[in-house]
């Protein structure tokens, strides 16, 4: 099997231009744990948005600003501010064997998945893997 085989292809992103509103409502709306950040032109992959570094940022700041300002506070951080920018990808070619033992070795929750020109195809996630676990299972 591949990483295409079980990866997430129909993704919600962002653009670099977002703030953490943009983000927290996104994640809200619709029940997501990772969303990358592309280039509005090119469609490249630069960033990620995870839960962990959302809700950080989020409880941070309302810690220090209280639940009333809480929205027009996160409107004014940049999603760059919290995205990860450096993080690994795959592409959708590679053998899920090995990226399943990565995940394992590297305690990923999620890769993104991209070409050979950086475009964003798709993500990867733990859940993918535990959908795959609950097929197989399964099967007689």
């Amino acid at each position: 099997m591949q990483v295409k085989d079980i990866m997430t292809s129909n993704l919600h992103t962002l653009t670099q231009s977002a703030t953490l509103h943009d983000a927290h409502n996104m994640s809200r709306e619709y029940g997501i744990r990772h969303i990358p950040i592309v280039d509005v032109l090119t469609g490249k992959y630069v960033a990620i948005v995870t839960q962990k570094a959302l809700v950080s940022k989020v409880m941070k700041l309302a810690n220090l600003y209280g639940q009333d300002c809480l929205t027009e506070q996160e409107k004014l951080v940049p999603i760059m501010d919290v995205a990860i920018k450096d993080g690994d990808t795959v592409q959708a070619n590679q053998p899920l064997l090995e990226i399943a033992e990565y995940f394992v070795n590297y305690k990923h929750g999620c890769l993104p998945v991209v070409d050979e020109e950086g475009k964003l195809e798709g993500i990867l996630t733990s859940s993918d893997f535990v959908k795959l676990a609950i097929k197989l299972l399964k099967q007689p």
